[in-house]
């Protein structure tokens, strides 16, 4: 895989984020850096270091994909809202394997986060 400057601003935008931007997001962030950047350009590098698996896609309820870094962790998606919340519990799969290597764990929880809940009240 090619390194190009558009792939890696984008990793870094991705790896430095906290709010699993979605496409749109990375494309308004990576014009700052490169104004004439396209959007089918990001959309191409996404899929590109997802498939390399350098950053991870979320699939939401909205249909709507984030992206996020690629670190050992788990994420709660609210159903109604769809806010993701970082799970950073680290918890070793191996052991609940046996002699299986685990080399990645996607957990995602589902529910209703803390201000849709006071919502509903």
């Amino acid at each position: 895989m090619r390194n190009t400057r558009q792939k890696e601003l984008i990793l870094d935008i991705i790896n430095k984020s906290c709010s699993h931007p979605n496409a749109y997001d990375v494309y308004l962030e990576c014009r700052k850096e490169i104004p004439n950047i396209s959007l089918g350009t990001v959309y191409r590098n996404l899929n590109t270091l997802v498939e390399s698996n350098r950053i991870q896609k979320i699939n939401c309820n909205d249909n709507i994909d984030r992206y996020d870094k690629m670190i050992n962790h788990s994420h709660f998606i609210c159903i109604k809202c769809n806010k993701i919340i970082d799970i950073n519990e680290k918890v070793d799969y191996n052991e609940y394997v046996g002699d299986n290597k685990v080399l990645n764990c996607k957990v995602i929880l589902e529910g209703l986060c803390r201000e849709c809940l006071e919502e509903e009240r």
